[in-house]
C-alpha cells in the first residue's frame, strides 16, 4: 500500500456520520461494544440529540425503542420500558426503570425528575429486567444520562436560544449553555451548565376565568470538576440542581363529562379554546392544581488502575422534593354537607445516600469479570392534606381569599427509612473462538422502616401506625452469545429484575387487613436475539423477542367510594406473562441520506388475579400500547462557504392503551402520531433553524387522567400539544 499527498484542490469524501454509530458504551458498568451486548441495548449520541432537538427524557422515547412515558406533566410522569408498566399512577411501588445520571441513581419511587439533557455527551437505555446489575428498580430497564465531562486539554463553550409559539397559546422560550475551563497545570478541568425553559401554556381554565394556565418553567445546571490523580487515577466531583414549577396541569374536561362540577361551567370559553381536530382546550377545575419537582444531586466517582483490575467508586447524595395540589371538591361533602370547596395537597422530600464500589478485570484473556458492592439510605418524608371550605360558594375573584379560611380536615405525616445493601458480580468466559458465556447474581436485603401519624376531623379515624417490611435473596443472569466472523451476533439471555414490597397508611377511615401491606414482586425474562452490520457496515439490524413472567405485580392505585376517592394505595393485582417483539434498524446512504426506525410490540395476558383487588383485569398492561415504534429521517448536505443544510424528519407512533387494570374504568388513550421537522443551516460554529411540531395540528388524548379526586366519573383528556412553530440559533466556541 502506497500513501501520496492528494493533488491540490482535490477533495476526499467520506460517508456520512451513522445516527446509530458503533459506539463504547457502559450500560453494563464497563466499557463494551454497542453490538458486542448479548442484552437489548440502544444509543442516542450528543449528536443525534442535537440534531433532533431532544431537551428532555419524553423527546428521546420516541428515538429509543421501548421507551414510553405517561403524560400527567412535566415532572410528574413515569418512564416506561418493553410494555412492562405497573400502571400510570405514581405512589408507593418502586419505579419500574431505573434512571441514572452518569454513575448514579437518581429516582426510586419518585415520578421522573425531568431533567433537561443540555451538554449531554449519550443516552443509553439497557431493556429488560437488570436485577443482577442494578438491583431493585430496573424491573423493566435502566435509562442512563452521560453528561460531557471536563476537559484539561482545550477551552470549549457554547450557547443556544430558542424560541417558539403554540397554536392558541403562548410563546415559549430556552436558553442554554456551556464552558469547559482547562485548569492551570494541564491537570484538571471544570465544566460548568446552564438552562432556563420556560414552556408557555395553551389550555384555558373557566372556572377560573383564566387563559394558558398550563405554563411551566424549568431552571438548573451542572457543575463537574475534574482531577488528574497521576497518571492512572482521576477524581470527578459533580453536581447538578433543577427546578421545575408548573402552574397547571394539563389535562381536559369534556363540557358534558364535568356536568355539576361547578358553578361557574356555564361560562363562555377563552381565547384558544380550540386545538387541532377540534377539541376544547378548556378546563373546569375551582383551583390551579399546580406541581413544583426540585431535585438536587451531588456525586463523586474514582477511577483507577490497579493489578489487573479497574475500580470505580461512586459515592452520590439526592434531594429530591415534589409537590402536587388537586381540586377534591367531589370528596369535601364527606367532611360537611357545606362543603363548597376541597383542596387536596400531597408532597416529598427524599434524602438518598448511594454508595457502588465496581471493580473490573483487564486484559484479553478468556475469562474477565466483574464485581461490585452496593448500599443505600434514604429518609422519605410525604406529608399530605384535605382542606375544605364550607359555606356559600365564593364568586371567581374571592376564590384566592376564600383560602384563608379552609378548613384542615385531613392531615397525613408519613415518614419512611429504607436501608439497602448488595453484593454483586458477572463472569465471562469465552470458552469457544466464537462462543461466549456470561453468568452473574446480586445477593440483596432491603428493610423499610415506616411511621405515620394521622389526624383530622370525622370521619376520619386519628391513628398512629408504624411498620416494617424486609425482602432479601438473589437475582440471576445469564446469557449465551455466538458471534459470526463479519461481526454479527446471536445471544440467549435469561434475567430477572425485583422490587421490594411496602406498608400502605393513607386513607381517612383506616386502611382494610387485606391491603395493610404490599409484597414483592419479581420478573423474569427469557430472551433471544441478534444484532449486526451488513451492506458495508452501512445498515444496521438489532431485534429481540422475549417472554416474562411477572408474578405478584404491584400496582398504585386510587381508592374508590364517596369519601376515599383520590387517596392512593398499593397492591399486589395479580400475575401475567408478556410476549413481545422489538426492532431497530438504520441505513446510511452516500449522498447524505440516514433512515433510522424501530418498533415494538408487547402482548400481555394475566394469568392469576388477586381476588382481594379485583375479579377480573381484562387484556394488557396500564399504560402501556401493544404497538409503538417511530421512523427519523435525516439528510445532510454540503453548500458554498463550508455551511450544511440539515433536514430532520421525525414520527413516532404510540398505540392506544387502557388506563387501568380494571376494566370497569374503561379510559383509553387514542393512537397518536408525534411528528416533528427541523431545519437547520450549520457551519463550523453556528447554527441556525427552524422547526415545527405536530405540523397536523392532531389533539389526540394522550392520556386518559389529570385528577384522581374525580377519576373514574369525569371523563379526563390530555390532548397533544397544539402545532408548535419555533426557531433556534446555537454558538460554539
Amino acid at each position: 500500500m502506497r500513501i501520496t499527498a492528494a493533488a491540490p484542490g482535490a477533495t476526499v469524501q467520506g460517508p456520512p456520520t451513522p445516527v446509530v454509530a458503533e459506539l463504547l458504551v457502559t450500560a453494563r458498568k464497563r466499557p463494551e461494544r454497542l453490538d458486542a451486548l448479548p442484552a437489548g441495548v440502544s444509543v442516542l449520541s450528543g449528536d443525534q440529540l442535537r440534531a433532533t432537538g431532544a431537551g428532555d427524557v419524553r423527546d428521546t422515547a420516541g428515538e429509543l425503542v421501548g421507551v414510553l412515558m405517561t403524560n400527567l406533566g412535566p415532572g410528574r410522569d413515569k418512564v416506561l420500558m418493553r410494555g412492562l408498566s405497573d400502571g400510570a399512577f405514581t405512589g408507593r411501588a418502586r419505579s419500574t426503570v431505573s434512571t441514572y445520571l452518569d454513575d448514579a441513581p437518581i429516582n426510586y419511587n419518585a415520578p421522573d425528575p425531568d431533567l433537561r439533557l443540555t451538554d449531554v455527551e449519550r443516552v443509553e437505555t439497557l431493556r429488560g429486567p437488570q436485577g443482577a446489575l442494578y438491583g431493585s428498580g430496573a424491573l423493566a430497564g435502566v435509562y442512563r444520562i452521560v453528561a460531557m465531562k471536563p476537559d484539561p486539554e482545550r477551552f470549549a463553550a457554547g450557547l443556544q436560544v430558542q424560541a417558539s409559539r403554540t397554536h392558541g397559546g403562548s410563546a415559549s422560550y430556552v436558553a442554554e449553555g456551556f464552558t469547559n475551563l482547562p485548569l492551570p497545570g494541564g491537570k484538571a478541568a471544570l465544566r460548568l451548565v446552564g438552562y432556563y425553559d420556560d414552556e408557555g401554556g395553551y389550555l384555558d381554565n373557566v372556572a377560573l376565568r383564566l387563559s394558558n394556565v398550563d405554563s411551566t418553567t424549568r431552571e438548573g445546571g451542572r457543575a463537574a470538576l475534574r482531577l488528574a490523580l497521576g497518571d492512572r487515577w482521576t477524581l470527578d466531583i459533580a453536581a447538578a440542581g433543577q427546578r421545575l414549577h408548573s402552574r397547571d396541569t394539563q389535562y381536559l374536561t369534556s363540557g358534558a363529562a364535568a356536568a355539576g362540577l361547578g358553578a361557574a361551567r356555564a361560562e363562555p370559553a377563552l381565547s384558544g379554546d380550540l386545538v387541532g381536530g377540534g377539541a376544547a382546550t378548556n378546563r373546569t377545575t375551582q383551583v390551579r392544581e399546580a406541581s413544583v419537582n426540585d431535585f438536587a444531586q451531588g456525586a463523586v466517582t474514582l477511577r483507577g488502575e490497579l493489578p489487573g483490575a479497574d475500580l470505580t467508586a461512586t459515592t452520590s447524595y439526592v434531594q429530591h422534593a415534589y409537590s402536587s395540589l388537586y381540586d377534591a371538591t367531589r370528596v369535601a361533602a364527606g367532611f360537611s354537607p357545606e362543603a363548597v370547596l376541597g383542596i387536596y395537597s400531597e408532597a416529598a422530600r427524599i434524602h438518598r445516600v448511594v454508595q457502588d464500589l465496581v471493580l473490573t478485570s483487564t486484559g484479553s484473556g478468556e475469562v474477565s469479570w466483574l464485581v461490585g458492592a452496593y448500599g443505600s439510605a434514604s429518609l422519605e418524608r410525604t406529608p399530605s392534606a384535605l382542606d375544605i371550605l364550607a359555606g356559600p360558594t365564593p364568586s371567581v375573584p374571592l376564590l384566592a381569599a376564600a383560602v384563608s379560611h379552609l378548613t384542615r380536615v385531613y392531615d397525613e405525616d408519613r415518614r419512611d427509612h429504607l436501608r439497602e445493601l448488595a453484593a454483586y458480580g458477572e463472569a465471562t468466559w469465552r470458552f469457544a473462538p466464537d462462543w461466549t458465556l456470561s453468568a452473574g447474581a446480586r445477593a440483596f436485603r432491603s428493610h423499610l422502616d415506616v411511621k405515620t401519624n394521622i389526624a383530622g376531623a370525622p370521619p376520619t379515624a386519628p391513628r398512629t401506625v408504624e411498620a416494617t417490611a424486609s425482602i432479601s435473596g438473589i437475582s440471576p443472569k445469564v446469557s449465551l452469545q455466538y458471534e459470526f466472523m463479519d461481526g454479527a451476533l446471536v445471544y440467549g439471555l435469561y434475567s430477572e429484575g425485583f422490587r421490594p414490597g411496602g406498608v400502605n397508611t393513607t386513607n381517612f377511615v383506616g386502611v382494610s387487613a387485606k391491603r395493610t401491606t404490599f409484597e414483592p414482586d419479581r420478573l423474569q425474562n427469557f430472551e433471544l436475539g441478534a444484532k449486526g452490520r451488513f451492506l458495508d457496515q452501512r445498515l444496521v439490524l438489532r431485534g429481540a423477542a422475549f417472554y416474562d413472567q411477572w408474578s405478584n405485580i404491584q400496582s398504585d392505585q386510587y381508592r374508590a367510594g364517596p369519601t376515599g376517592s383520590g387517596l392512593s394505595y398499593t397492591a399486589n393485582v395479580g400475575d401475567a406473562h408478556i410476549r413481545g417483539v422489538e426492532a431497530e434498524a438504520a441505513y446510511d446512504w452516500d449522498f447524505g441520506l440516514t433512515l433510522q426506525a424501530n418498533a415494538l410490540y408487547s402482548a400481555p395476558k394475566f394469568t392469576k388475579v388477586n381476588q382481594d383487588f379485583a375479579s377480573f383485569l381484562g387484556s394488557g398492561l396500564p399504560g402501556a400500547p401493544r404497538w409503538s415504534g417511530s421512523l427519523l429521517a435525516r439528510y445532510e448536505h454540503a453548500l458554498p462557504r463550508d455551511l450544511m443544510l440539515r433536514l430532520v424528519g421525525q414520527a413516532a407512533y404510540v398505540g392506544p392503551a387502557r388506563l387501568t387494570f380494571d376494566p370497569t374504568l374503561s379510559a383509553r388513550t387514542d393512537p397518536v402520531w408525534n411528528v416533528s421537522l427541523l431545519a437547520d443551516l450549520v457551519a463550523r460554529r453556528w447554527t441556525a433553524g427552524l422547526y415545527v411540531t405536530n405540523p397536523a395540528n392532531s389533539a389526540g388524548n394522550t392520556f386518559a387522567y389529570g385528577n384522581p379526586f374525580t377519576f373514574g366519573q369525569v371523563r379526563q383528556v390530555t390532548p397533544q400539544r397544539p402545532r408548535t412553530v419555533g426557531v433556534r440559533l446555537t454558538a460554539a466556541y
